[in-house]
């Protein structure tokens, strides 16, 4: 049997900046720091919100 190890991988969700909705739910793998897409101020993923129809930035919400 395979040995399982505690990588360095992290469920995140992630939170229009609009709304305040936590409408996704993603794994990050932190090994060797945040990724530079999460990184700064204005940074993030733009995401489709449901609430208002249209695509907006998600940020990260541990």
């Amino acid at each position: 049997m395979a040995k399982k190890t505690k990588g360095a991988r992290q469920w995140v969700w992630l939170q229009c900046t609009e709304t305040g909705d936590l409408n996704y739910r993603t794994v990050l793998n932190l090994k060797g720091g945040m990724p530079e897409k999460f990184k700064g101020a204005g940074s993030g993923l733009k995401k489709y919100s449901a609430r208002l129809r249209k695509h907006t930035l998600h940020k990260i919400k541990r």
